[in-house]
């Protein structure tokens, strides 16, 4: 046979059937890279969630100040929190009402004695005394669970009462 750039036939078969399965492992090799690179576009993308950022770094610079931003509103959702807080161990929410018979002989459990309360048992204690022919009405303030005026023993069963029930 002839030569081929002066080299015998067979060689040059040889080095031409290396050459072209050098050619296919570098095609297969180009697929697989292609496959990886899209796959990972696909992460890139998706790690990058829509956001308008052109880099991972400006996308974590993005994502500080988001959390900066929730930091700084969850600070003062605290101190909201806590001003409610306050101002609800203020409110006179705990109520409590005793019911008696103030004139054992005749009548019924119409007289009563009302607390009014907050958290720290200041507020008011109310007594009604109701009789056949008349009714009467005290008021007394409160503080710290105790009255600068004379407390009946029915009005501190009010009060303790108002310890014990729950907020309404």
């Amino acid at each position: 046979m002839g030569e081929l750039f002066g080299l015998d036939a067979e060689v040059a078969g040889v080095i031409l059937l290396a050459c072209m399965a050098l050619i296919l492992v570098l095609f297969i090799l180009v697929i697989i890279i292609s496959v990886r690179l899209s796959k990972l576009h696909k992460l890139y993308t998706r790690m990058m969630n829509g956001s308008s950022a052109e880099n991972v770094e400006q996308l974590i610079g993005e994502m500080q100040e988001a959390i900066n931003a929730q930091k700084a509103e969850s600070q003062q959702t605290s101190a909201q929190l806590v001003s409610i807080r306050e101002t609800m161990a203020k409110m006179k929410s705990k109520v409590s009402i005793h019911r008696y018979n103030a004139f054992n002989d005749r009548g019924s459990d119409l007289s009563f004695s009302l607390a009014i309360l907050d958290d720290e048992q200041d507020g008011i204690v109310m007594t009604v005394i109701h009789s056949r022919e008349q009714m009467y009405v005290y008021g007394k303030p409160v503080e710290k669970g105790q009255s600068t005026y004379t407390l009946s023993p029915e009005e501190k069963e009010a009060i303790t009462q108002t310890s014990r029930s729950k907020q309404v």
